[in-house]
């Protein structure tokens, strides 16, 4: 009797075992299967928050089928302890294990919402937007100049549990502008004690968290620029007529205020190349109108007759070969044109159109020019008399 009560309970043993191994087996194809979320959510992790809320989050939103699975299997993974606040993009038909992948691993938030604080050449910008999940896209909520007063509205996105916040800085900005612009970015802390040199910013988009210092910042910036200007400067064609990088920056910098368009950069750079190396001055207006501002904000008039016969460091219808610093701060592409120029033989340019947009007809004769500005000016007429 003994022994077939032995054996009935080894049996059991078995088969309880047996099943529990099956239920385990369940439960980890389940953690790793794709997920039945139909749609991309946004998933907000509150700051002080665990794994049951946000599993009941996801099983209510329908992202998980079983929010005991998520969290033993985060258990077994020993992430439980490794959720991070934010918004997070969760993709239709994630896993639970991609889920927690995404919830533990910190950076960016990758979803919610977005302020950006734009640094442009004519002016400066706040945007608020927030990720439209279907369409993949953000959509902008809120606009304002930051030299007013920020809207009330602004605060409570500003202070909402994993907004994310960048600087974004446009080619051909100066540094004071970037100084006098971050100055009103309300997340960012202490003075810039000494103004960077001009061209010294990489212009670009940089992430920033509230309590980020303005210094800290413009290192990141001259940081960028420097790698740039280095790689360009090792990858330079032959015999440019510069002595150092600083003057390639400097060519950069007259490049980029000549045009907006990225395909002619590389002409616009040989037309510079080819005037230095013909003894031609550069006679390019950007550079008399940085001698007028100092770089400080925009001329908004027309130059003067007086001033382009003015005889100071930045004239350059009156001084010899670049002026002594760059006029603004370059792009990546702009430094590459000004190392990289094309192979023409440009020595003029002038507008296509009325709009800056469609570029400029180059010319390797006076005579050649002398027409492109002749139909220039028939576009102006034309304009006057509408």
């Amino acid at each position: 009797m003994w022994r077939n009560i032995a054996s009935n309970a080894l049996t059991f043993f078995v088969v309880i075992i047996f099943l529990g191994g099956g239920v385990l087996l369940w439960a980890q194809n389940e953690y790793s299967a794709q997920g039945p979320l139909e749609a991309p959510i946004c998933l907000q992790v509150q700051r002080g928050s665990n794994f049951t809320r946000v599993s009941d989050d996801l099983e209510e939103r329908g992202a998980i089928s079983s929010g005991v699975i998520f969290r033993l299997g985060a258990d077994y993974r020993e992430k439980a302890s490794l959720l991070k606040a934010g918004s997070y993009l969760v993709p239709e038909n994630a896993s639970m294990t991609e889920i927690t992948d995404i919830v533990t691993r910190g950076g960016a938030s990758t979803c919610g919402t977005e302020v950006v604080y734009r640094i442009g050449v004519n002016s400066a910008l706040v945007q608020v937007r927030e990720l439209d999940t279907g369409a993949g896209r953000y959509e902008e909520v809120l606009e304002f100049d930051p030299a007013e007063p920020y809207p009330g509205e602004y605060a409570a996105f500003r202070d909402e549990v994993g907004t994310r916040f960048r600087v974004a800085l446009a080619e051909g900005v100066t540094s004071w502008q970037v100084v006098n612009e971050l100055g009103q970015v309300d997340i960012l802390e202490g003075e810039v004690e000494e103004p960077p040199a001009e061209g010294a910013l990489a212009p670009n988009s940089y992430e920033i968290v509230p309590g980020d210092t303005r210094e800290a910042l413009i290192d990141r910036m001259e940081e960028a620029q420097e790698l740039i200007l280095a790689e360009a400067w090792s990858n330079r064609a032959d015999d440019l007529p510069y002595a150092d990088p600083q003057e390639a920056l400097t060519m950069a910098s007259i490049v980029e205020k000549e045009t907006g368009n990225a395909e002619e950069r590389f002409l616009v750079a040989s037309v510079f190349v080819n005037r230095i190396e013909r003894s031609m001055r550069l006679q390019t207006d950007p550079t008399v109108i940085y001698g007028i501002t100092n770089g400080e904000g925009v001329l908004g008039r027309g130059i003067r007759q007086s001033e382009l016969r003015a005889e100071t460091p930045y004239n350059t219808y009156v001084i010899d070969g670049l002026p002594p610093t760059p006029i603004a701060n370059p792009g990546r592409l702009a430094i590459e044109a000004a190392l990289n120029p094309a192979d023409s033989d440009y020595v003029y340019f002038v507008a296509k159109t009325l709009n800056p947009s469609d570029g400029h007809n180059f010319a390797a004769t006076l005579d050649e020019h002398n027409s492109n500005v002749a139909a220039y000016r028939r576009l102006e007429a034309e304009r006057a008399n509408q």
